[in-house]
């Protein structure tokens, strides 16, 4: 199927007003000094359940520190970065476990990133991820 009939199903996207389109051109205009440097990176890690670091860019060690919680080791300092995380298989076949993830700047390593998983109920949980750092 076309992606152009596929897009036809559905109710097309309401056209903006006048009011939207310059809140939306004010919200543009005001962040331009905003962004990342031209020196930017983009990191990664992929870290399997029990804390070894399977791969990743700019990574250089993985450990878990008990149930659910692990800290990611980069090459450079992260303490201005985007995190994001998602629970992922470490390898390439099947289907990631339930669960939950979040990640944050690791108290007193400024290289490093604090992350904890949790099973579909909440509860911590030793789980597969894939952390990004946008540094």
């Amino acid at each position: 199927m076309s992606s152009a009939r596929a897009r036809s199903r559905g109710a097309p996207q309401p056209v903006p007003g006048d009011e939207a389109t310059a809140h939306a051109e004010a919200e543009h205009t005001t962040c331009a000094g905003a962004g990342m440097p031209l020196t930017a990176r983009v990191l990664f890690a992929v870290v399997s359940a029990d804390g070894l670091l399977v791969r990743g860019l700019g990574a250089a060690a993985a450990s878990r520190l008990r149930t659910g919680m692990y800290q990611v080791v980069f090459d450079q300092d992260v303490t201005g970065a985007s995190l994001v995380g998602t629970v992922g298989l470490a390898g390439s076949a099947g289907l990631a476990p339930a669960g939950q993830i979040a990640v944050a700047g690791r108290t007193g390593i400024p290289n490093a990133v604090f992350v904890t998983t949790f099973d579909g109920a909440g509860s911590a949980a030793d789980r597969p991820f894939h952390l990004a750092v946008l540094s």
